[in-house]
């Protein structure tokens, strides 16, 4: 068996440096979207969120970006999941992505609101029929006796919809994550990696930053 300390890669692709950054986080998150659109990187979209509990207990799973602007980066799931709870009790936040392609890691620190239920109700709209039915199916998180319950639910959701048109759930939707704090992080050669990380301040205005690897 592999031992994981064995586990060993050198990164050598490219350096980041404060010359070469765009001087606003979203327009350099542009520039590095594109370039891993370009690379034809597998669910490029996928992030991992990390939220706290009311009790100080942290998790994180993979959630999906959907939209980002200036204003924020959005994603959507069940407002009833243990991050919709989370995040009602604490709406600090975390993304982080990472393009192994690319030898790239971006984190995005926060805080996290609903968006309106006007464009939710648009988002999903756009869904597939299947993911639709299946946001009613699922008590997302909820302890259930078997998948056969969940097959269960889902076919008879199936049978309710059939022909209908089928409206969001109230307590499915979305979220942006409003940053803070950016870091863009650029894999080095021998651990000297490049991490160059932007702040907002009072006034609303971003500073950058290098910090060490």
């Amino acid at each position: 068996m592999l031992n994981p300390a064995d586990i060993r890669r050198d990164y050598k692709l490219q350096t980041l440096s404060e010359k070469d950054v765009a001087e606003h986080p979203i327009k350099q998150f542009d520039k590095w979207w594109e370039q891993a659109i370009n690379s034809n990187i597998d669910e490029v979209n996928a992030m991992t969120l990390a939220t706290v509990s009311k009790d100080g207990q942290p998790s994180a799973r993979i959630v999906l970006l959907k939209g980002y602007d200036d204003n924020g980066f959005v994603f959507f799931t069940n407002y009833n999941s243990r991050k919709g709870h989370e995040l009602q009790n604490n709406n600090k936040a975390c993304l982080v992505f990472f393009w192994k392609e690319l030898e790239r890691q971006i984190r995005i620190e926060g805080s996290i609101q609903k968006i309106s239920a006007t464009d939710s109700d648009a988002y999903f709209t756009s869904r597939p029929t299947l993911s639709k039915i299946g946001a009613w199916a699922s008590p997302q998180s909820e302890a259930v006796p078997s998948r056969t319950y969940l097959e269960q639910r889902l076919n008879e959701m199936e049978k309710n919809f059939n022909g209908k048109e089928i409206q969001r759930p109230e307590d499915w939707g979305g979220y942006i994550l409003q940053p803070n704090y950016i870091e863009f992080w650029q894999g080095g050669e021998g651990r000297l990696h490049d991490r160059i990380c932007y702040n907002l301040d009072d006034d609303g205005k971003w500073s950058t930053g290098r910090l060490a690897p």
